[in-house]
């Protein structure tokens, strides 16, 4: 995959808010890849710690956290999302309707891609 697609997948992560989350699928339509979402786990999974890029906010279309679970990494962001308030039912899922991100207009994206700063 291309760096400019990582980072594309980077710019719209930040913009995830604190206690809201989106999921793969819908970041990858975000960036116009449609069926792109395990390129966006990829980009995820790739990236450098330093970049502090809010991951946690990522989750399958379930509204489930896609690590195995019980694993170091699926325990720290269900840990990572409690901690924005985000909250698990019983069978460990959130609830999009109401934790899910609304993403961003055409406007608002468009501004984000032509801004040429990489992060």
């Amino acid at each position: 995959m291309s760096r400019s697609t990582f980072e594309q997948i980077h710019k719209v992560v930040r913009c995830i808010p604190r206690g809201k989350v989106a999921t793969y699928g819908q970041i990858a339509r975000l960036i116009g890849m449609p069926r792109g979402a395990r390129t966006v786990g990829w980009a995820l999974r790739a990236t450098p710690d330093r970049m502090d890029l809010p991951w946690q906010r990522v989750v399958n279309s379930q509204g489930a956290i896609s690590l195995s679970p019980g694993s170091p990494g699926a325990v720290l962001q269900r840990t990572l999302l409690e901690e924005e308030d985000v909250v698990f039912d019983a069978q460990d899922r959130i609830d999009l309707t109401r934790f899910g991100w609304a993403g961003l207009d055409p406007v608002e994206l468009q501004q984000l891609f032509d801004n040429t700063t990489a992060f």
